[in-house]
C-alpha cells in the first residue's frame, strides 16, 4: 500500500465482491486536521455518485468544496478537533480508480471491461485508505444518499473499527421507484449512438444521453414544492427562448437545460452507469441474510439518522425503517425529520438545517 499525494494504491489484486478483480487500484481522498492516536479523532465521509473527494477547501486546493460549509475550523465538523477524510468512491472518475482508467495489465482504458461494481467494493477503497494512513478506529462514519449505504457496508465489513455512524438521506437499499429512474437514466446514455457500447472517443462523449439522465435525476433531487415556490408557471424571456418547437418555454425547463450543460463532460459515462447500477445493486439484508441479522453486525456506539420530508429518491419511510433497524442494535440512535424544501439534495444545499443537526451529534459525543 502506497500513499501518493492524496491517493493510495492497493499492491497486488483487490478482489471485487461480485466477482473478478483490479490490479493495484488507485483510491483519491482529502484530508483536514490533524490525526490523533490511532483514529480516536477520526470522520469518514463516503460521498453521493457524482461528488469528488474535495468537499472542503483547504491549502493544497483553496477551490470551494461541495461540503464547504460543514468542514472546517470551527463548522460542524471542526477541523481543529477532528481528522476528517473524504473518500472518493471507487469507480468515479476523480481521482479514484473506474472504468476510465487505464487496465495496467492491458495497457487499455478499462471502460466496460470493468468488473461488476458494488457499494461493498466502493467500502473496502474506503478501508484501504484507513488502512494506509495507519488507523485502527474511527470516531465516525458519515454516509450521505448513495454514501449512507456505502457507509452501512463498511460498518458491516469491518466492526472493528467501531465508532458512530451518521447517515443521511440514505437507506438499507434502493427502492423500485428509485430503481427504475436509475436504470431509465442509464439507458438514456446506452442508447446514445456515440456511446458505441462504452467505446466512446473521451473528447466526444455520449451528451445527449447523459443531459437527459442528468435532467431526469434532478427531477428527483429536487422537490415539486421548491419548484412551485421557485419557478411556478414563469415563462422565460424571448432573448433566451430555445429554437425547438415542443420544448423551452419555460424558466423550470431552462434550470434543468443549465444543470445537465454543468454536468456533462466533467463525469465520464461508463463511472457513471458503473455507480448508478452499484446503488440499485445494494442491499443490507445479504449481509447475514435479513435486515435484522445485516444490523446485528455492526459494532456502533451512536448513531444518527437523518431524513428529509420532501425526499423522492430515498423517502422518509425509508429513513424511519433504517432508525428501527439501528435502534435495536444501538441504543443510542437518534432519528432527525427535517422539513427542507429541495429534497434529496438538501443536505448540499440547505445549510441552515442541517449545520444545527450535525454540530450538536458532535459536541455531546
Amino acid at each position: 500500500m502506497r500513499i501518493e499525494s492524496s491517493k493510495i494504491r492497493v499492491d497486488g489484486k483487490f478482489i471485487m465482491h461480485r466477482g473478478g478483480s483490479l490490479e493495484s487500484p488507485t483510491i483519491a481522498y482529502e484530508t483536514w486536521g490533524q490525526l490523533r492516536g490511532k483514529g480516536e479523532n477520526a470522520i469518514v465521509i463516503f460521498t453521493g455518485l457524482s461528488p469528488s473527494a474535495h468537499a472542503a477547501s483547504s491549502p493544497g486546493n483553496p477551490s470551494a468544496g461541495w461540503w464547504e460549509e460543514m468542514i472546517g475550523s470551527g463548522l460542524p465538523l471542526n477541523s481543529d478537533e477532528f481528522f476528517i477524510i473524504c473518500i472518493n468512491s471507487l469507480g468515479s472518475c476523480f481521482g479514484s480508480t473506474g472504468p476510465a482508467s487505464v487496465d495496467p495489465v492491458t495497457g487499455e482504458i478499462y471502460r466496460t471491461h470493468f468488473p461488476v461494481l458494488t457499494l461493498e467494493d466502493v467500502a473496502e477503497g474506503g478501508y484501504a485508505v484507513i488502512k494506509a494512513l495507519g488507523l485502527e478506529k474511527v470516531h465516525t462514519t458519515i454516509g450521505c444518499s448513495m454514501g449512507g449505504m456505502t457507509a452501512l457496508a463498511f460498518g458491516v465489513q469491518h466492526p472493528e473499527l467501531g465508532g458512530s455512524l451518521i447517515s443521511i438521506s440514505s437507506a438499507t437499499r434502493a427502492l423500485p421507484f428509485s430503481i427504475a429512474i436509475r436504470s431509465l437514466q442509464r439507458e438514456m446514455i446506452v442508447k446514445d449512438p456515440k456511446w458505441n457500447g462504452g467505446n466512446y472517443d473521451p473528447d466526444d462523449p455520449p451528451v445527449v444521453g447523459q443531459r437527459l439522465a442528468r435532467k431526469l435525476g434532478m427531477m428527483t433531487y429536487r422537490s415539486p414544492r421548491e419548484w412551485q415556490q421557485r419557478f411556478g408557471r414563469e415563462r422565460i424571456s424571448l432573448e433566451m427562448h430555445s429554437e425547438e418547437q415542443f420544448f423551452g418555454d419555460f424558466a423550470v425547463e431552462s434550470y434543468l437545460e443549465n444543470h445537465a450543460n454543468r454536468f456533462t463532460g466533467q463525469f465520464d459515462a461508463n463511472c457513471y452507469l458503473y455507480l448508478s447500477r452499484a446503488s440499485d445493486l445494494f442491499d443490507f439484508a445479504e449481509h447475514g441474510g435479513s435486515l435484522d441479522a445485516g444490523f446485528e453486525r455492526l459494532n456502533l456506539e451512536r448513531a444518527m439518522v437523518i431524513g428529509v420530508e420532501t425526499d423522492l429518491l430515498f423517502p422518509i419511510r425509508q429513513q424511519e425503517e433504517l432508525t428501527e433497524g439501528l435502534s435495536a442494535v444501538v441504543n443510542d440512535t437518534e432519528f432527525v425529520r427535517l422539513d427542507c424544501i429541495k429534497g434529496h439534495d438538501s443536505f448540499l444545499v440547505e445549510m441552515d438545517a442541517f449545520r444545527p443537526v450535525i454540530s450538536r451529534f458532535f459536541k455531546s459525543a
